[in-house]
């Protein structure tokens, strides 16, 4: 199988970094539905970022010490499933399949790991994050207690796995970049189908939030996209000011702005784009000041992306372009230092400028280090870049500003030189969009 030693490497490296101990890693269940239909299975990103292994009921077990071992457990070899349900590796074939020292039936899992628990100074574990598993793994710690009498003791230190995994998670390697970058082109390409749908329908009665969704769908499937990275957001006039609207249902009307946040997911990398264009194909004044200003805003964070700066200085940046607009504009009033004190943009702009993208959408790892300083930005990390403006209708706004709400995202990855913008290709000048709709 291609890419393997990815995954290997992986794992080699989070045994050394565990020094002793035992780690357990189970990936995500199944979820139901409804009565007997399940959603789409998507395993948990943990696991599958130290395994590459996408079947569900399988646990990563791996032992650090003098002699370290790595350990699958997942669901038997089954003919009979297989008519149902589709392919399944079994424990042998995934030995092998995806080098591991060993693997057993996840039936097994119970009696193995008793044995590999015992005596370890130190369990590596996500306590908290799922109860079930949390009463699974203290029923085999207090299994082994009764047994102290023979000698046999339980691990005396618990740690949070994911504390050094994310750590991992944080640098890409160019195998996570590769995916990343064709998740961005295949994101960025639903984009602008959805601007030229949008130009050539907007005269149609009654065109629907909706169907600008199914665009999206369609391109994102059609190039191998193996599902959205996220609920789509796509919101028109008034329904862009609300940040996480994704009812999705409303009409679109001449003369609205139309705010896209819209991703796929490929091989588990996510892409995270964030658009806004006029239905009818060109910005009005107001429109177009105001996307001008956060349009300067993002560039102005972007060009603070580099490895001589820290992780909130590219909202630092977009902060002070996006108070200095609201005064030109007459939206917020007094000095750019006043209006940053009060916090009176808080109106107009109420979110930060970014997040970690990966396996994740809000992908893992801390924004400060533990003297609690913003970290600073190193090569190979992969952030979004996303500020906005959302207006609602208010008495001290003027009118022609009513109801636009403006964001703009792209992701962007650390280099040694400065920044890659992955997701350069979905159009965002005024220019640009304009002549794509009029096409």
């Amino acid at each position: 199988m291609s890419h393997i030693v990815e995954f290997q490497q992986r794992r080699s490296k989070l045994l050394s970094v565990m020094g002793e101990g035992i780690a357990i890693i189970p990936t995500a269940p199944e979820t139901i539905r409804n009565r007997d239909s399940h959603y789409p299975y998507r395993f948990d990103s943990y696991f599958y970022y130290l395994t590459g292994f996408k079947e569900p009921e399988s646990v990563v077990v791996l032992v650090a010490g003098a002699m370290p071992k790595t350990i699958l457990f997942c669901r038997d070899k089954d003919m009979e499933r297989e008519i149902w349900d589709g392919f399944r590796y079994g424990a042998e074939a995934a030995k092998t399949e995806f080098s591991f020292d060993e693997a057993y039936s996840i039936n097994e899992l119970d009696a193995v790991v008793l044995k590999l628990l015992a005596n370890q100074p130190k369990l590596f574990f996500s306590l908290g994050e799922s109860t079930s598993w949390d009463v699974r793994v203290m029923g085999w710690m207090n299994t082994l207690r009764t047994q102290a009498r023979s000698g046999v003791h339980v691990p005396d230190d618990v740690s949070d796995i994911r504390q050094l995994v994310d750590e991992m998670r944080l640098i890409k390697s160019p195998f996570e970049i590769d995916l990343m970058r064709r998740s961005a082109n295949i994101a960025a390409a639903a984009h602008n189908r959805a601007m030229q749908f949008v130009g050539s329908n907007f005269t149609r009665p009654n065109i629907m939030e909706y169907e600008v969704e199914a665009e999206f769908l369609h391109e994102f499937y059609r190039n191998g996209a193996q599902a959205p990275a996220y609920t789509s957001i796509v919101a028109g006039g008034a329904n862009a000011c609300t940040l996480h609207y994704n009812a999705n249902n409303a009409k679109l009307n001449d003369g609205d702005l139309l705010l896209i946040d819209a991703g796929c997911e490929l091989d588990g990398y996510a892409s995270d784009i964030t658009r806004t264009f006029p239905v009818n194909g060109k910005f009005s004044a107001a429109q177009k000041d105001v996307y001008e200003l956060v349009l300067a805003s993002q560039a102005a964070a972007i060009a603070k992306v580099n490895t001589s700066n820290h992780w909130n200085a590219p909202h630092e940046a977009a902060l002070e372009v996006l108070v200095q607009g609201f005064i030109d504009l007459k939206l917020c009033k007094g000095s750019k230092e006043a209006v940053l004190e009060n916090g009176d943009y808080r109106q107009f702009y109420m979110h930060r400028t970014g997040h970690w993208l990966g396996l994740d959408v809000h992908d893992a790892g801390e924004y400060k280090d533990k003297a609690s300083n913003w970290r600073m930005l190193m090569p190979n990390m992969t952030l979004t870049v996303e500020p906005g403006c959302y207006i609602r209708p208010a008495e001290n706004v003027p009118e022609a500003f009513w109801n636009i709400g403006i964001r703009i995202e792209d992701d962007v990855l650390v280099t040694k030189d400065g920044c890659e913008v992955l997701t350069k290709n979905a159009l965002k000048s005024v220019a640009d969009i304009e002549a794509l709709m009029a096409n």
